[in-house]
């Protein structure tokens, strides 16, 4: 077999003919800073610095005459390292790399980067760039939510703060698993975030209760998106498909958004909506604690009473979500509901939600709310032995049993839309069926 020489090799041997005595002073230049280049990026590869350092390096080998390296010239190696419980900003450095006694000193006190002090939380992911000997070249750290980031750079004797976009990029994950106990526990198992558990409750929160329907068996996939930056996950991102199996019936739910009116939502593969006109449950995860009855013993005033509502316990401060668009009809104290919000929604439908530690601020009578917007915090004001939400709902002013009352849907598409409708789903159904029954992680 005739193997053709690679440019690089071409453009060696040449210049060794021409100048030998030059190419084997240089040769230690540029061969240690060809494979130094190598050995940088094989932690942390970008392909644009690849790129680039490469260019670099042979352009050095084309120079008539070998100079000694500079610092500048030589290739920045790539190091990364997650937060550890106890780390100090010198023992993360040290980690990292960096063995540069003013950029530490500078990260630990300078005003500019305290941030970086304060946000020292384990599992974070830093980035830092350093010379061949671990002088410090910049550093790259997460602030401020998933999104942002603060970057120390060197330049000269002094050091540059600022804070910017993290560079991220959005996959596509798929997950399939099994209920054994929890939702959440299913998840765990299998890798699944919780910001996306909650997502796929909350998708199927109309036919789904997830305090009291999940059974041993019950089974889901998922596809959905996660955002990286610099190869590390940093958030979920939205559920785009999703199938869950409950007590031998199964649900799907497609994500579709209209082109035109710019808004989205989650349809079954017939186009009907699975948002529902309310969300069964005004909390995400709980447990019923009272149910809805027509004889209770009152554990206050120690006799047989009606409970026409639902009692799902909560730890005080945990999130109240409105079950459906609605407006504030009353927010205030009211006997012993506590501190108590009632909701008008359209049609002759209210909810009511009591015993509340605190409402959300800005909300008022006559404020208007969404469905899912978290209007109060779980409590025990009022007559209440344990913190807890009592939850009604009302048909014209009458108490309901909301766990089993039938819920209106939502307004399914037009038939004109259904053909763009399926195109555009098409690929999240395959997705659906080529995980089912398995337990894996797939990236497109």
């Amino acid at each position: 077999m005739n193997l053709k020489k690679p440019a690089i090799l071409t453009q060696l041997t040449a210049y060794r003919e021409r100048n030998p005595e030059q190419f084997w002073a240089g040769a230690g230049i540029g061969i240690v800073s060809l494979f130094g280049m190598v050995a940088a990026f094989a932690v942390a590869p970008d392909t644009a610095q690849i790129s680039i350092t490469q260019h670099t390096v042979v352009e050095q080998l084309d120079l008539p005459k070998a100079a000694p390296a500079t610092p500048s010239q030589q290739p920045n190696f790539v190091h990364q390292e997650r937060v550890q419980r106890g780390d100090t900003i010198a023992s993360l450095m040290a980690r990292l790399g960096v063995q540069d006694a003013n950029a530490v000193s500078f990260l630990r006190t300078s005003r500019e980067a305290a941030p970086i002090n304060r946000q020292m939380r384990p599992g974070k992911t830093v980035t830092a760039y350093t010379g061949a000997n671990g002088e410090f070249v910049s550093l790259s750290f997460p602030v401020n939510g998933a999104d942002k980031e603060l970057l120390v750079q060197k330049q000269g004797e002094k050091f540059s703060v600022q804070e910017q976009a993290q560079p991220t990029e959005t996959r596509l994950l798929m997950k399939s698993g099994d209920i054994r106990s929890s939702l959440f526990a299913a998840s765990d198992a299998v890798g699944l975030p919780d910001a996306a558990a909650i997502q796929m409750a909350d998708v199927f929160a109309g036919d789904i209760d997830f305090h009291t329907d999940l059974r041993k068996g019950d089974h889901f996939s998922v596809v959905y998106e996660m955002v990286y930056s610099r190869g590390e996950p940093v958030r979920a991102g939205r559920v785009l498909a999703a199938e869950f199996t409950n007590d031998g019936r199964t649900y799907k739910a497609l994500y579709y958004q209209d082109k035109d009116d710019g808004k989205g939502g989650y349809y079954g593969p017939d186009g009907k909506p699975l948002r529902k006109a309310f969300l069964r449950s005004p909390l995400e995860f709980s447990r019923v604690t009272s149910g809805f009855t027509s004889a209770r013993f009152h554990p206050i005033l120690q006799s047989w009473r009606a409970h026409k509502g639902v009692d799902f316990g909560a730890p005080i401060g945990t999130g109240i979500k409105a079950t459906a668009d609605g407006t504030v009809e009353f927010i205030g104290r009211q006997g012993g509901y506590g501190n108590f919000i009632v909701l008008k929604h359209q049609g002759n439908f209210s909810t009511a939600y009591g015993h509340l530690s605190r409402f959300a601020a800005g909300l008022h009578k006559g404020s208007h709310v969404r469905q899912s917007d978290i209007i109060a915090y779980s409590g025990m004001t009022g007559w209440a032995t344990g913190p807890h939400l009592h939850y009604e709902f009302r048909v014209s002013g009458n108490q309901v049993n909301p766990m089993t009352v039938a819920l209106p849907s939502a307004v399914p598409l037009a038939k004109d839309q259904m053909a763009t409708f399926r195109t555009r789903t098409a690929p999240l159904t395959a997705q659906l069926e080529q995980i089912k029954g398995m337990n894996l992680a797939q990236v497109n």
